[in-house]
């Protein structure tokens, strides 16, 4: 394991994470080089499960620059918005995650497969409905961190580990800031 690509990748995943509850579009660019450099400690950690979530996730840092730049209405910033169908988003969390560690224990040598795939399926819905800009993906970023911290301990990623007790600390006060933002947006009526 090279702890200095761990290292560079976590300090990218924090500016990212910071710029998110910022709402700045910077996020993107840091989360780019971030998910970049994971692919390659998650693949020598044997977290295939994450690594595949992390090449992913280089696609949806462009898609998700996109949209927040262009995926408002008339093609303006997108604004935050509440979650529609919360059951189906956690089924679908729960049923693929399942499914995938299955496959991770079955056909691969994974360590936690099912860990692993649970938390690759969640960061996938969270990075879904953080892209639509969703005040509720801070709660699918929230249960990512707590199942991340134990699994990346475990494995002895001491560097993401810390990574991701900042990430939960940060998700919690991206959750609150983020619907203050909402509150704000409402009162004002420039929420559609």
């Amino acid at each position: 394991m090279d702890t200095t690509l761990e290292i560079f990748g976590s300090i990218f995943g924090f500016l990212a994470v910071y710029f998110t509850i910022k709402e700045n579009i910077w996020c993107w660019y840091f989360g780019l080089i971030q998910v970049t450099v994971f692919c390659f400690v998650f693949y020598t950690a044997k977290l295939y499960s994450d690594m595949i979530l992390h090449v992913i996730y280089i696609f949806l840092q462009v898609y998700g620059w996109y949209n927040w730049k262009y995926g408002g209405s008339n093609q303006s910033t997108l604004r935050i918005t509440l979650v529609k169908n919360i059951g189906f988003w956690i089924s679908l969390t729960i049923i693929v995650s399942f499914f995938l560690g299955y496959i991770m224990q079955t056909k691969t040598d994974a360590s936690y497969p099912y860990a692993d795939a649970f938390i690759t399926i969640t960061s996938l819905v969270a990075q879904y409905l953080m892209i639509k800009k969703v005040l509720d993906s801070w709660l699918f970023w929230i249960v990512v961190d707590v199942v991340a911290i134990t699994v990346y301990a475990y494995k002895g990623l001491y560097f993401t580990t810390v990574l991701y007790v900042l990430f939960l600390v940060m998700a919690i006060i991206g959750y609150l800031e983020w619907k203050k933002a909402y509150k704000e947006e409402l009162k004002h009526g420039t929420q559609t």
